[in-house]
């Protein structure tokens, strides 16, 4: 089955959601002075944000795979929490950067993302912090081409239309290719498409090549018999991040440690499981069990801690992106290391 937005009628909902939230909001806001669709939609949701912490609501942004679909279908985070009187909410986003922007307009206390979106958020101003970090699954997103395509290596896309999800993890990924080929950033012409877009692009061959992660990069492979030419051995770690509002983060330290807790369970379950979560996942997700698999195979499995190296690493990533201007200043990512209580 396909993953492309026309194939899935959720999809486009959380963009939906944002979209109509900053319509309503524009009028206000520009009284306001605050421009663009973020500012608008963060107005939009401030009141019902403020009416959700008031009533103890944990609402949690994931994305269309991974452990938190396993533990949303589970229902052990809602047992768990239901003692101390917090419900769970479940938002879906399309990509890392379209979650980030649900938690920088306040619809969003905790979500998971990968190594290079939370880059862009703090670049933005917005309070978040890391809570948590999964190992590194490099071989879990690459840069694919059409089986006939002529391009062999990272060398080969000068000039060439790469799509990509700006601002996702596979951003770094790309431009770590492109310098290990001698090639600039500007070598390249980059298309900025969330996935079921660039999908669309790709296989409409409007773009040459294409950067994205699992499990949509298994589905390119098996439906549409793409091409690797790289993926992050040897370039990039693709961690997966956790990462909450500070505010609530500070004020509900014990709700973050539980749910941590819960992401372990299930971790070290679908780790030791893989046909199980896949066949969990399939429905769910519009896939079929033997590509998740593939995908599932690629995956880290463990929640850790932020530690220095980790920081360091993100820190790698930051100063990549201020040096080529894709963010408009540097960054301490140190500053957004959660330290509870």
């Amino acid at each position: 089955m396909s993953i492309d937005k026309h194939d899935d009628p959720t999809a486009n909902r959380p963009r939906r959601a944002l979209i109509k939230l900053a319509s309503l909001a524009a009028a206000g806001a520009a009284q306001r002075g605050v421009t663009g669709a973020a500012g608008a939609a963060a107005l939009a949701l401030q009141s019902g944000a403020a009416r959700a912490q008031d009533a103890g609501v944990l609402r949690i942004g994931f994305q269309k795979y991974g452990n938190f679909v396993v533990l949303k279908a589970r229902g052990t985070l809602e047992k768990r929490l239901a003692p101390l009187g917090f419900p769970v909410q479940w938002l879906e986003f399309p990509g890392g950067p379209q979650l980030l922007e649900g938690l920088a307009a306040g619809a969003v206390d905790v979500g998971t993302v990968g190594e290079t979106p939370p880059i862009f958020t703090q670049a933005g101003g917005v309070d978040f912090v890391y809570i948590a970090s999964e190992p590194p699954a490099p071989q879990g997103e690459a840069i694919v081409v059409h089986q006939d395509s002529p391009i062999r290596t990272g060398g080969d896309l000068r000039g060439k239309r790469v799509a990509l999800n700006k601002g996702s993890n596979v951003h770094y990924l790309l431009v770590k290719a492109l310098e290990k080929a001698n090639l600039k950033y500007e070598d390249i012409q980059p298309i900025y498409l969330a996935p079921a877009d660039a999908r669309a692009a790709f296989t409409s061959r409007s773009v040459d090549a294409w950067v994205i992660w699992d499990p949509y990069l298994a589905a390119i492979e098996r439906q549409a018999n793409a091409r690797p030419i790289a993926n992050g051995e040897n370039l990039v770690r693709n961690t997966q991040y956790y990462i909450a509002s500070r505010s609530f983060a500070n004020a509900h330290a014990p709700i973050v440690h539980a749910l941590l807790d819960e992401i372990g369970a299930v971790d070290t379950w679908a780790r030791d499981n893989v046909p199980a979560v896949a066949t969990q996942l399939a429905p769910l997700v519009g896939l079929d069990a033997p590509t998740l698999e593939i995908a599932l195979k690629r995956a880290g499995y463990g929640v850790q801690p932020i530690d220095a190296a980790t920081l360091a690493y993100q820190q790698q990533i930051a100063d990549t992106f201020s040096g080529l201007k894709l963010i408009p200043k540097k960054l301490v990512v140190a500053d957004a290391r959660w330290r509870s209580a």
